[in-house]
């Protein structure tokens, strides 16, 4: 079983694009997430309250297949996002936007417990920060045909993150300055390398 990194952070702060360019570095699995591919994107985009149960439902789904398909190759794997953030962050936005009602929440909640008693928890998490302004200004130049969270919605995101990470002990954080572009150099990325390494081989495989 190999290892797992989640790279995790804001909405538009650049966490595909650091999942892209570490693992091209590294040559680690590379595990994406396609919003516009998953069924009920667009549904749930024309009626929130309506089609957001089954659109969580199918997220933390597919990021617990995900995980698992991961997990299978020998070398170090990357996954942008994942199922712990699919929770802790994009759930829980929608239920205290009144999209999920409490027992729906609820329920996705049993659900995202059940996942992770299955499957090992990430051997590190990567949270990316950076200023909101920053991270507006990203958001607007990404030009993604389909966005449920909106401009407005990033600050409570950000909350949200803190509050989440901020309370995690189990799994190690590394935290990333991601207010320039600096950090996705090439120097950057091999010091990122070395760093990565270093923290989870000292995390005994799962």
């Amino acid at each position: 079983m190999g290892k797992l990194i989640t790279i995790v952070g804001n909405s538009g702060v650049g966490k595909t694009t650091l999942t892209r360019a570490l693992c091209q570095q590294a040559g680690y699995v590379t595990g994406i997430e396609e919003p516009a591919e998953r069924p009920f994107q667009y549904q749930f985009a024309r009626d929130l309250h309506r089609y957001a149960l089954a659109n969580q439902i199918d997220f933390l789904l597919f990021r617990a297949n995900q995980e698992r398909e991961l997990r299978q190759f020998e070398e170090t794997a990357v996954q942008d996002g994942g199922l712990d953030q699919d929770f802790y962050i994009f759930t829980r936005h929608f239920h205290e936007r009144a999209y999920l009602s409490t027992a729906e929440f609820a329920l996705c909640q049993q659900l995202h417990t059940t996942l992770r008693q299955l499957l090992p928890p990430p051997d590190l998490i990567i949270w990316l920060q950076a200023p909101l302004d920053t991270i507006a200004t990203r958001y607007r130049q990404r030009g993604r045909p389909l966005e449920i969270t909106q401009l407005g919605d990033l600050a409570q995101l950000e909350q949200l993150m803190m509050s989440w990470l901020s309370q995690e002990t189990a799994i190690p954080i590394l935290q990333i300055d991601a207010r320039h572009a600096d950090y996705l150099a090439r120097a950057q990325l091999e010091a990122l390398q070395q760093q990565i390494e270093h923290m989870i081989t000292a995390v005994p495989t799962h």
